[in-house]
């Protein structure tokens, strides 16, 4: 049973991904077809086309990793590089302001921010 498993899974993955994708489109076409024409006065769209917006929010606004940390690798890196570059009372502070607009501090408690200065240089290796 183990080598038909692999054997097996070159067939199955791609087409799950294709009949993932194919459903995502069908979904995303059918919601613009509903909606866009008759809020924003726009064209109906073809499945093709659903097919592309889909693509491209997903490369725009990244494939996302669950809870928080999904979103946009750019805009991942670019937070953790800001991170990296604070002093510690900015770090604290930052912290603060975060706790405070995500919910009193429950996102702030679960977050790892050590995972952002663990790359980061020192001050003095920056002289």
């Amino acid at each position: 049973m183990r080598p038909f498993f692999y054997r097996g899974r070159f067939i199955f993955i791609p087409l799950a991904v294709a009949a993932f994708l194919s459903l995502a489109s069908f979904v995303v076409m059918n919601l613009w077809n509903f909606l866009m024409p008759v809020i924003f006065h726009l064209s109906a769209i073809t499945f093709w086309q659903a097919m592309g917006i889909f693509i491209l929010s997903k490369i725009l606004f990244g494939f996302g990793k669950g809870g928080h940390r999904g979103g946009a690798p750019w805009m991942r890196n670019r937070m953790a590089e800001r991170f990296k570059n604070m002093s510690p009372e900015e770090k604290e502070k930052f912290k603060e302001k975060w706790g405070q607009r995500c919910g009193h501090g429950r996102w702030a408690e679960g977050h790892n921010w050590d995972s952002y200065t663990a790359d980061a240089p020192k001050a003095t290796e920056q002289a």
